[in-house]
């Protein structure tokens, strides 16, 4: 399973990057403006700062904006995945920048209808919103197996991209059920490594060393 970061702060994805297990980043506007500096520097910095898909999402909300958006976003480096909403228009625009070559990462999915739709209309990843759902009272889990059961019985060269990630337990679920991908938010990612029972094991290790070595300085 992939992992990809969820942000656009360049120093969370250089501190990430360095551990040699981020596979991608996706972005959105909101993330993008949180950041100081121009929006398509910083879509290039990650690009170089990590080689996989690294997502750029249009705001164009008509099928010929997006295409505009998707040919420049895509132009900007190689690794840039063009990401679109799934809306009628985002489907349009999908097939017209598939048809080209380029990459899309279909994002805001709530159905199952709608990930067979944009893998039908060529998208390469589709973004099940896994937190948004469960706001809701609705288990967003289970749009991610819905989602894994109906591809596997298709040949749809598209990716499942678990999104929206809350916590630990999000990511162990869809590695379980077999997702591509997951994407999440620096403060998740760093709890995947965390756990209080290797600090204390590491904590008693270095303690009984410390103890060790008194104990030779104290013979010499």
């Amino acid at each position: 399973m992939k992992i990809f970061l969820d942000t656009a702060n360049l120093d969370e994805i250089r501190e990430a990057a360095s551990l040699g297990v981020v596979d991608g980043v996706t972005t959105n506007p909101s993330l993008l403006a949180r950041e100081t500096g121009d929006p398509e520097a910083i879509l290039v910095e990650i690009c170089k700062t990590v080689n996989g898909p690294i997502s750029g999402e249009v705001v164009a909300t008509d099928a010929e904006g997006m295409i505009g958006e998707g040919r420049h976003l895509a132009s900007l480096h190689e690794n840039v995945v063009v990401k679109i909403p799934c809306i009628e228009e985002g489907l349009k625009a999908t097939r017209v920048l598939a048809g080209e070559g380029k990459r899309v990462n279909m994002t805001l999915i709530f159905s199952p209808t709608q990930a067979l739709l944009a893998a039908k209309a060529g998208a390469r990843y589709v973004s099940p919103f896994v937190g948004r759902l469960d706001d809701v009272a609705t288990q967003g889990m289970e749009l991610v197996a819905d989602i894994i059961q109906i591809f596997d019985h298709y040949d749809f060269d598209c990716e499942v991209l678990a999104a929206s990630l809350r916590h630990p337990l999000h990511v162990v679920e869809a590695a379980r059920m077999g997702a591509d991908i997951v994407t999440m938010p620096m403060s998740v990612f760093q709890k995947l490594l965390k756990h209080p029972l290797t600090d204390i094991g590491l904590k008693r290790f270095l303690d009984d060393w410390e103890k060790v070595k008194a104990q030779m300085a104290a013979r010499a």
